[in-house]
């Protein structure tokens, strides 16, 4: 396997981990680096198909003297009982699980009037309830009583996420679910953080939102401080990090990747409107009054 990993081969070597979407996108490049460090990594996805894809091109990269492996199993996470079967096959085939990453979810772009129940329940379900299920599975199944790392995938949603509202209101819970995580498994030598990508663009990303995923990320990169999007080989670095002895004093915290994204402005565009109430009258008022209309001095 080329090195592209700024971390030292070797890093996690006879480690195991499970990464949700790790077939595609953001996961594809994290479980990548996974195995280039020597880490066994489970990829799980609820198609099989694009899943063994991804495993096929993974092993051609992996050298003969690592004991790296990349394994494909199906899941869909939104379903309690086949997360509990995907554990339990983990520890079948490899008796650990060292590292979780909840990378898998979904959304699709939508004002939130136009949501339907059945689309609002979907995104939910993957993106907050499949963490849930993943993050308890793994812990009372193995990091318990062995400790472990988990970390989490969420978003830019820092000031809303006006046209995916559901993932936004999805991603800000599983932020709060980090750091709640933190504490209450932090006996158990469990350590829980989250990633925060900004405007990634992947293949796979822009297929999935079909005709507008050109035009979204052309319209994304200036509201990027960057000024360019960023790649997922950008986000394996950051959740190799989170998930390396580097960071063996890190917990509860949410690390974005976005090139300051998070402080500028809003893609949101509110047009021009006069549909609020004004101002209460007095003195204020009529000084802004003549600020924005000067009478004439003719």
């Amino acid at each position: 396997m080329a090195t592209s990993s700024v971390f030292r081969p070797g890093l996690f070597n006879n480690r195991v981990a499970v990464v949700t979407g790790g077939g595609t996108g953001i996961g594809k490049a994290i479980s990548a680096e996974l195995l280039e460090l020597g880490c066994s990594v489970v990829i799980s996805s609820r198609k099989a198909d694009r899943l063994e894809e991804a495993a096929q091109e993974m092993r051609q990269k992996i050298p003969p003297s690592s004991p790296a492996r990349v394994t494909p199993l199906p899941c869909n996470i939104r379903n309690e009982d086949e997360v509990k079967a995907l554990v339990s096959s983990v520890l079948k085939e490899f008796g650990r699980i060292d590292f979780l990453v909840n990378n898998g979810g979904g959304q699709f772009s939508s004002p939130t009037e136009h949501m339907s129940y059945k689309g609002w329940k979907a995104v939910i379900d993957t993106n907050l309830t499949g963490t849930f299920h993943c993050c308890r599975e793994v812990y009372t199944a193995w990091m318990k009583q062995h400790g472990g790392a988990i970390v989490n995938i969420i978003a830019d949603m820092w000031k809303g996420f006006p046209g995916m509202a559901h993932t936004g209101a999805a991603r800000a819970a599983v932020d709060n679910l980090t750091k709640s995580l933190a504490i209450e498994w932090a006996h158990a030598g469990v350590r829980v953080n989250a990633v925060a990508p900004g405007t990634i663009f992947s293949k796979t990303a822009m297929t999935n939102y079909k005709e507008l995923g050109p035009t979204l990320f052309k319209m994304s990169i200036p509201f990027s401080p960057a000024k360019r999007l960023g790649v997922p080989e950008e986000v394996s670095s950051a959740v190799c990090f989170l998930l390396s002895p580097a960071a063996s004093y890190v917990s509860g915290a949410t690390l974005k990747v976005d090139a300051g994204q998070s402080l500028y402005h809003s893609m949101w565009e509110i047009p021009d409107h006069s549909a609020w109430p004004e101002a209460p009258e007095g003195e204020n008022l009529e000084s802004l009054k003549e600020l924005l209309h000067p009478k004439s001095k003719l």
